[in-house]
């Protein structure tokens, strides 16, 4: 199941692409810096649902319900 995750022993805490090494963060600023799914695909080994997962994890963070994992 792909997903957000916090784990306090990988990047430091940050929520992450489950599975991977690869924040949220990261994620929104290849997004803010113009790549594509697909290009973020191609490059990173995510698959569309896990970028959206980023994505969703965001908006929810931003909405202000509880973060937790969102798949």
């Amino acid at each position: 199941m792909t997903g957000v995750v916090i784990d306090e022993d990988v990047r430091h805490g940050k929520p992450i692409v489950k599975g991977t090494r690869i924040t949220v963060e990261e994620i929104l600023g290849m997004l803010e810096a113009g790549l594509s799914f697909g290009e973020i695909e191609e490059e990173y080994g995510l698959s569309k649902e896990e970028i959206k997962a980023a994505i969703r994890y965001v908006s929810s963070f931003i909405e202000g319900e509880e973060t937790g994992m969102y798949a």
